[in-house]
């Protein structure tokens, strides 16, 4: 269940680090608002699954969670480039939070 909370917190941080895109500067009421919630959660998600999980492997997980689908979205949401030196690099992100997963013990 904890793993599923982590990756629920990184989804967050996918939302939040999109709305950041729309709230050109905060500037903007709404997608702020819902930027800042979706901040919240995610920090919260994050900080429940720390609970169990060691500090080192919750945070880079929810990082790299968030960095994987923040470059997706960025490719299909506003047209950024799709190489294949970027894909080879989500790649070896995903091979890193896979590793740090069966490593946890957890």
């Amino acid at each position: 269940m904890v793993w599923l909370i982590l990756f629920f917190a990184g989804l967050f941080e996918v939302v939040w680090a999109i709305g950041l895109k729309f709230t050109e500067g905060f500037s903007k009421p709404l997608p702020s608002v819902l930027t800042l919630i979706a901040m919240i959660v995610s920090f919260y998600l994050l900080s429940i699954a720390m609970r169990s999980l060691p500090l080192g492997t919750a945070y880079a997980i929810w990082v790299g969670i968030g960095a994987i689908g923040a470059a997706v979205a960025g490719m299909m949401l506003f047209q950024e480039s799709i190489t294949t030196l970027k894909i080879l690099s989500l790649v070896l992100v995903i091979s890193g939070i896979v590793g740090l997963k069966l490593s946890s013990g957890v």
